[in-house]
């Protein structure tokens, strides 16, 4: 969640590592990903582009294996370049449940899916290795610098990606298990400061948007929760935080010992945020800020230090940004736009041919636990959302100025302001014409997924993740599907 990077947020957690980079580099204060969910969002960062662009609909659907990276471009460039831990820009981690969930997200039924969000304490006091893969792909990416990089004689890029801060599969859950486990170990919960932990407001299931009904529904957040149970799901989410946090110590502190820290530039962002609870919601899958609103700090020689930025960025500005340090020409069809003029100051008659950057961002979020395709655009204090062919599903104005909990939808009261921006995005993109297309894909994936199982269909659809309400009335359920296709 990069709130958690500027305060009020930072009073929670203690995040040293995030810290440095604030005092020795620069924090945008409003970075955004153009997808809240890994694939589609990484198949942005990866390509510059926005995701109706890359037709990356859902966690398994992103990049061609082909295509050009701006890493790629780096490497042709002369650059020395490595990559460890997860990508996820081609196919993202999905169960059959999340595929089919994500194809009928339009028929008209509610099913549950995600286990119910919980926490989970592991190991003893001193354990501060608790997400065991992203530690050993630190450790591969230190070694990396400390035992080539630091021999280079040409430049190089080098890539972690790390699958914390993330809920841990709860196989409690059955065969097609979620990922709803909040697991941390007493080492990382001690840095979190209970005191600061804000609790949200929940609404009234029925005073709900009818899309935050069905999230809320299909992740399992609908029963009651107590005020500590919801304090300990933000506080475990908190300290898995801070062992990212650590992770990052680790690849500053090996730039330190090798000397190379005065002469790289380090970027630290991530794919989407979580919503640990905020509108009765956890996971990503929301434009709320929670989800939406992501961390980016940048640091390095030439760059300005304890820098804040206001200006809304987003992910598809990487791809620029990572062409501008490596000084490669930046391709003219890119949907973002180089961060360095920013990250240097630079006057708007130096910024790109292009012309200056846009004040708003784009993101949208095609895939499962959410029944509509969704548009945000975010510009000044508005953020505005919309939802399939723009009509169908009421809208949401929100002025994060006044309520950054976004908890009054003004859609209703500024009717000048919605037309407004609505009229900005659809100069972006013809939302509901990439809505109708998605919907189209769903039902085609769908059709040869059930052809594909032949006569065990009704089998096998009956025990996905939604079984405990499937099987009480399957004829309604399988009825439902046909009348939908």
């Amino acid at each position: 969640d990069g709130r958690l990077t500027f305060s009020p947020g930072n009073q929670t957690v203690d995040l040293p590592s995030i810290n440095f980079m604030k005092r020795h580099g620069t924090v945008f204060l409003n970075a955004y990903t153009n997808s809240p969910i890994c694939c589609p969002s990484r198949a942005a960062m990866w390509s510059g582009l926005f995701t109706h662009l890359t037709e990356s609909w859902n966690n398994f659907k992103g990049l061609g294996p082909d295509y050009v990276t701006w890493m790629d471009l780096m490497e042709k460039h002369g650059y020395h370049a490595q990559k460890f831990g997860k990508l996820d820009f081609t196919s993202g981690h999905h169960s059959v449940s999340n595929r089919v969930e994500a194809w009928t997200r339009d028929v008209n039924f509610l099913l549950r899916q995600e286990g119910r969000p919980m926490v989970k304490l592991t190991g003893h006091r001193k354990q501060f290795r608790v997400m065991e893969t992203d530690w050993r792909n630190t450790d591969k990416a230190v070694n990396w610098i400390k035992e080539e990089a630091v021999n280079f004689t040409q430049p190089f890029i080098l890539y972690l990606g790390l699958n914390l801060p993330h809920p841990y599969p709860s196989p409690y859950a059955g065969e097609n298990f979620g990922s709803s486990t909040f697991l941390t170990s007493l080492y990382w919960l001690e840095k979190v400061n209970y005191e600061a932990i804000k609790i949200p407001k929940w609404s009234s299931l029925s005073e709900m948007h009818p899309v935050d009904y069905y999230s809320s529904y299909t992740k399992n957040c609908t029963g009651e929760f107590t005020k500590e149970e919801v304090r300990n799901i933000r506080a475990f989410y908190y300290a898995m935080c801070a062992e990212t946090d650590g992770m990052l110590g680790e690849i500053i502190s090996a730039l330190q010992d090798t000397g190379l820290l005065g002469k790289t530039i380090i970027i630290f962002t991530a794919d989407h945020g979580e919503l640990a609870m905020e509108h009765r919601q956890f996971y990503k899958m929301s434009m709320y800020e929670g989800s939406s609103h992501v961390p980016l700090l940048v640091m390095g020689p030439g760059l300005r230090k304890q820098q804040q930025i206001p200006n809304v960025v987003s992910l598809v500005d990487i791809y620029p940004t990572m062409l501008d340090i490596a000084r490669i020409p930046v391709p003219q069809n890119l949907s973002g736009y180089s961060l360095i003029p920013l990250l240097r100051e630079k006057t708007e008659n130096e910024v790109s041919p292009r012309g200056p950057r846009p004040s708003w961002v784009l993101s949208e979020f095609h895939g499962c636990n959410v029944n509509s395709s969704v548009y945000m655009l975010r510009t000044g204090k508005w953020k505005y959302i919309t939802y399939s062919d723009g009509s169908s599903v009421p809208p949401q104005l929100f002025d994060l100025t006044a309520d950054p909990d976004e908890l009054t939808n003004l859609a209703i009261k500024f009717p000048v302001t919605v037309h407004s921006l609505d009229k900005i995005l659809r100069s972006i993109v013809n939302y509901p014409k990439v809505s109708s297309s998605v919907q189209e894909y769903n039902k085609q994936q769908f059709i040869s997924w059930k052809q594909g199982l032949g006569h065990n269909y009704s089998s096998v659809i009956a025990n996905l993740r939604w079984h405990q309400d499937w099987l009480k009335d399957q004829k309604k359920y399988e009825n439902a599907i046909d009348k939908w296709l």
